[in-house]
């Protein structure tokens, strides 16, 4: 158990400093200048570790019709994500979230009063990896239009949408009103420390136990010796 204990303390350390790494690696990305996105070619090669939260810039035509509005709960409060596709040059697609509305009424009004025009748009923000599913307790129902994450494969068969990245942008906030943009949290949990500590406690306890054990049949049998040994 001892020697169990130790090697999960460990293994603490070692998450420890991977995730200490992983947050300098992010922290760099964010503040980086934004850089192209990845081009259709290297798609299938983008993983969380590598690319997630890249600063990155696009330019194409947003595609309006095909919004979908994802629930959302910020700083702002409740509401939702407004993802907007924007056609590629190149014939493909990305997804962009636009950022937040506090209701699909808000957004339709806001969105009415805007300027008419062909929605050619370039976009900075961050690079994000698709969200599947709809997290534990809620799932995403495109066959009634409810959206609880930012599934890219689901929102775009719902969309009809074709050639599309694995990743959606995080737009950085605009002058625009609604939606809000620049509302991504960079949150990353670092409890190793305390989980090591924890570990390292244990065996230091069960080190404890275990020497307290082993000392007490000498305890006992001196005890009997002084017992049975007759007063002089």
């Amino acid at each position: 158990m001892v020697a169990g204990f130790i090697a999960l303390g460990t293994w603490q350390v070692e998450r420890r400093a991977w995730k200490l790494d992983l947050i300098a690696k992010v922290e760099q990305r964010i503040h980086a200048p934004a850089v192209n996105i990845p081009d259709p070619a290297q798609w299938p090669a983008i993983t969380a570790s590598a690319d997630e939260y890249r600063r990155v810039r696009v330019s194409g035509n947003f595609l309006i019709d095909r919004e979908t509005l994802v629930t959302a709960s910020t700083e702002l409060g409740s509401g939702f994500w407004v993802m907007t596709p924007l056609r590629l040059a190149d014939g493909g697609t990305v997804l962009i979230n636009r950022g937040f509305v506090p209701s699909e009424r808000d957004y339709r009004t806001a969105r009415a009063s805007a300027a008419p025009g062909d929605h050619a748009v370039t976009v900075t923000g961050l690079l994000r990896i698709t969200q599947p599913n709809g997290g534990f307790l809620r799932h995403n129902d495109p066959a009634a239009d409810r959206w609880y994450s930012r599934d890219v494969q689901a929102i775009a068969a719902a969309r009809g949408l074709h050639r599309v990245a694995p990743y959606f942008i995080d737009a950085d906030a605009t002058a625009e009103a609604l939606p809000v943009g620049g509302l991504t949290v960079v949150v990353f949990p670092n409890s190793h420390l305390s989980y090591a500590i924890t570990w390292y406690v244990l065996a230091l306890m069960t080190a404890a136990a275990a020497w307290r054990v082993g000392r007490e049949p000498n305890i006992l049998r001196a005890k009997r010796e002084r017992e049975d040994d007759p007063p002089h």
